[in-house]
């Protein structure tokens, strides 16, 4: 599936003010779940919008309470009743924990699938040997997989993985919560470019085949230098001064 570079994690966010406005400054790929317990303020934002459902990708995830075979149906439904839309494009098993079983979880999903209440299934948080079970089970090839990703973690399997089958890795945290802001090779790099460190980190996200990423903003100042990092090209001096910070933080460990 082909996904906008930069879309918006809509985590935290329970107002319908700041995702009305990331449509309105050409955000198309929204992301939320049934934990953030937001996907009715997401689906008041898109029917606000005057952009039309068919050009937005909206994607929201099963938490692990509704991944039994049982459930995934039920599941899916309320979701798209708080959504308020017939269909999502991206549905996630947002972790392999819980009521989650492969072979009836994923069967589950496909009936969904079928059903025509999402485009296709997605994963979020796999490691790469749940990714091949995962495979083994799904009728489709896994559409997107969503994973912590930032310069201070750099999960090099799973993009590889990404790129041999050819789907997006979706980075979540891309920001890493706020500490790329205060990082001095980011903020050199962003002095350079006459930029800010979050689109920096955002840009070199941008910058892996395979990779797209979700940071999470509300005002307009950061919604617009998010969206502002698919211009910035950073060169490959540059790259490499990122991919040499050795400082390790992973911001949502099992």
């Amino acid at each position: 599936m082909d996904l906008p570079a930069v879309g918006l994690g809509t985590m935290g966010i329970d107002e319908t003010e700041p995702i009305a406005r990331a449509i309105e400054l050409g955000y198309r790929h929204l992301d939320t779940a049934q934990i953030y317990e937001n996907e009715a303020t997401v689906g008041d934002a898109i029917a606000a919008s005057p952009v039309d459902r068919d050009d937005l990708t909206v994607a929201t995830k099963l938490w692990i309470d509704r991944l039994a075979a049982d459930d995934v149906r039920p599941g899916t439904e309320a979701s798209l009743d708080r959504l308020g839309l017939d269909a999502v494009d991206l549905l996630y098993v947002h972790r392999p924990r819980g009521d989650y079983e492969p072979a009836s979880t994923l069967s589950a999903l496909d009936a969904v699938a079928d059903a025509g209440l999402t485009r296709a299934v997605a994963l979020s948080n796999f490691e790469p040997d749940q990714l091949r079970t995962a495979r083994t089970h799904l009728d489709a090839p896994i559409a997107a997989h969503q994973v912590e990703f930032h310069p201070y973690f750099r999960q090099d399997e799973l993009l590889a993985d990404a790129q041999e089958h050819d789907y997006p890795l979706v980075a979540y945290s891309p920001l890493a919560g706020g500490k790329v802001f205060d990082d001095p090779v980011l903020e050199d790099i962003a002095d350079k470019y006459n930029s800010s460190p979050a689109t920096v980190a955002i840009a070199w996200l941008c910058d892996h085949d395979n990779v797209v990423t979700i940071p999470k903003a509300s005002s307009p100042a950061h919604l617009r230098a998010n969206l502002a990092a698919t211009d910035l090209t950073l060169d490959e001096a540059d790259v490499a001064r990122i991919e040499g910070i050795d400082e390790r933080v992973e911001l949502y460990p099992e």
